[in-house]
């Protein structure tokens, strides 16, 4: 099996995770923001993004590459504050992805993370006043505050359906 990672991602998490799963399966690894690689080389497709404004991040690049990889396997992680589960985050992929890629994409969650002083000087801000404004005491803190949700062993379910797609090719 050829597979390789193609991850877009706006603070760090994606990239991480990305680099873990190249740890684990030595698959090369594409940062679509500063690279152009070619799917067709590769049967196995990992895809990798960020959700921002409650899209994923890789939904441009998805799109124009679905003729490319729609008869091949494609697993794709996302990585927000948002946790594994939660509805939100199956409605926002609805919204993003056609019906056609919804059911033939494997998908994990994945929990990341945001550092204030690391973002952005517009964002700390709006990360600021959004907080003054909620009125969840847990939300205003997770905005106020930032969070990290990010260990190794969170990515434990996507290397487990890696192998089963390894399993499957031999």
């Amino acid at each position: 099996m050829k597979a390789a990672i193609f991850y877009t991602g706006k603070f760090g998490s994606t990239k991480k995770y990305a680099y873990w799963i190249n740890e684990h399966n030595d698959f090369p690894v594409f940062d679509l923001r500063r690279e152009n690689p070619n799917p067709d080389e590769y049967n196995l497709i990992i895809l990798g993004s960020s959700i921002i404004a409650m899209k994923p991040t890789i939904q441009k690049w998805l799109m124009k590459n679905w003729p490319k990889i729609k008869d091949k396997q494609v697993l794709l992680f996302t990585v927000s504050g948002t946790e594994p589960g939660h509805p939100n985050l199956q409605q926002w992929l609805n919204n993003s992805l056609s019906k056609e890629m919804l059911e033939h994409i494997h998908y994990v969650p994945l929990r990341g993370r945001r550092v204030l002083n690391e973002l952005p000087w517009l964002m700390r801000v709006f990360m600021k006043i959004a907080s003054k404004v909620e009125k969840d005491t847990d939300k205003k803190n997770w905005l106020a505050e930032g969070f990290d949700y990010m260990v190794i062993t969170s990515m434990e379910p996507m290397l487990e359906v890696i192998e089963q797609q390894e399993t499957v090719d031999r």
